[in-house]
């Protein structure tokens, strides 16, 4: 009878657990047992039992097997598995993903010996430095008010790291098979422990994981293959951008490395304020002085707005801090262009100075019966 605990309990998962999860479940347990982390004692054998049960559980034939038979279905050599550990065939699953994920680099290590090479985990030494993706880039552009409004063009110039044309970021020129990884970007080392042997793969230091070296070096990038260069490029403004909203250029941030592509320019403004207007998403906002008497007896005023001008009305009777709404005299929106409202707050300003005249207008006003208003009688009431 087998002594082996159950595959199900070895991960934590219970038997209907699906891809995703029997495979997160692996992750966690390799993350806290895998040899390069975890010192502690039995924990190369908990790792190995983790292994085992993933290379099961994660294939859908052998699962079916093993929930059917148990461990069972693979003694005597069946499916080919064996009792022992020592035996175990990893080469139908990849671990490779894994470990990558996990600790975020390429040079893994991968026992050998008593965990059955991982069904030739040397394999993965023959990939080379991947294509990576360049940097992406954040120019900040302050533009005014009215650009805001009425979009347009403006150019912007930046220092970023390209390609040098001189040799096509490549560094140097006569490209050759490297000799010291023979073109596969990484060597592997191994030596032989108690635990058995330990594969190392690390990048090659001579090409620097191309797979590749170049008989003579660039002049112009020393061969780096990169060189800072300033470019200018010109910048469409979109009606209706506010503060703290962006652009993408394509392709126009820093360049790729191993020919991955150019990252992105991402153009974020920073819209000036204006003296008249205060803006709220599309609307704006903004103060008109008015007198007593424009309250009172009611008025027509001209108003310049930012697509000309209109004829306000205010209707007497009207109340300091009043707010009208013009529609439409607002801001684009940036999406779908449409305008915003102006609202107009009526702001009471009193004279400084009065003539004689107006003192004596002002005196007999003050004769007859101005407190005719809901305000005055409900204070009445509450001041009694």
């Amino acid at each position: 009878m087998s002594n082996k605990r159950d595959y199900y309990e070895v991960l934590g998962v219970d038997k209907n657990a699906t891809e995703d999860e029997i495979k997160s479940a692996f992750r966690k347990l390799a993350k806290k047992y895998h040899p390069d982390i975890c010192k502690e004692e039995g924990g190369a054998e908990k790792f190995k039992e983790a292994q085992e049960a993933y290379a099961v559980l994660s294939n859908k034939e052998e699962r079916a097997k093993y929930d059917r038979y148990g461990h069972a279905a693979f003694s005597n050599g069946a499916g080919g598995y064996s009792q022992g550990t020592s035996g175990f065939d990893f080469s139908g699953t990849d671990f490779s993903s894994i470990f990558e994920d996990l600790f975020g680099r390429d040079d893994f290590s991968s026992f050998g010996g008593g965990f059955g090479n991982f069904g030739g985990f040397s394999g993965f030494g023959n990939k080379k430095s991947r294509a990576t993706r360049g940097n992406d880039l954040v120019y900040n552009l302050k533009i005014d008010f009215l650009d805001a409004v009425y979009g347009g063009k403006e150019n912007i110039t930046i220092d970023l790291v390209t390609n040098c044309e001189k040799c096509g970021g490549k560094g140097g020129v006569g490209e050759k098979t490297c000799s010291t990884c023979n073109g596969r970007g990484s060597v592997i080392s191994e030596v032989s422990t108690i635990l058995g042997r330990i594969q190392t793969k690390t990048t090659c230091k001579d090409c620097g994981g191309t797979g590749y070296t170049y008989e003579s070096t660039c002049s112009e990038c020393r061969g780096k293959g990169k060189i800072k260069t300033r470019k200018t490029f010109e910048v469409e403004i979109p009606k209706g951008i506010n503060t703290g909203e962006q652009i993408r250029l394509s392709g126009k941030g820093e360049a790729g490395v191993n020919g991955g592509p150019n990252g992105d320019l991402y153009v974020e403004f920073t819209v000036g304020s204006h003296p008249l207007y205060t803006r709220k998403e599309d609307d704006l906002y903004m103060e008109l002085p008015v007198t007593i008497t424009d309250l009172v007896l009611g008025c027509s005023k001209e108003i310049n707005t930012l697509y000309g001008k209109i004829e306000l009305k205010i209707s007497d009777g009207s109340q300091p801090g009043e707010i009208l709404r013009v529609r439409g005299k607002g801001m684009p929106n940036v999406h779908s262009g449409k305008l915003g409202d102006l609202y107009i707050t009526l702001k009471l300003v009193l004279p400084n100075k009065l003539t004689r005249t107006q003192k004596e207008l002002f005196k007999d006003l003050s004769k007859t019966e101005l407190d005719d208003n809901e305000a005055f009688r409900r204070f009445e009431k509450l001041n009694k």
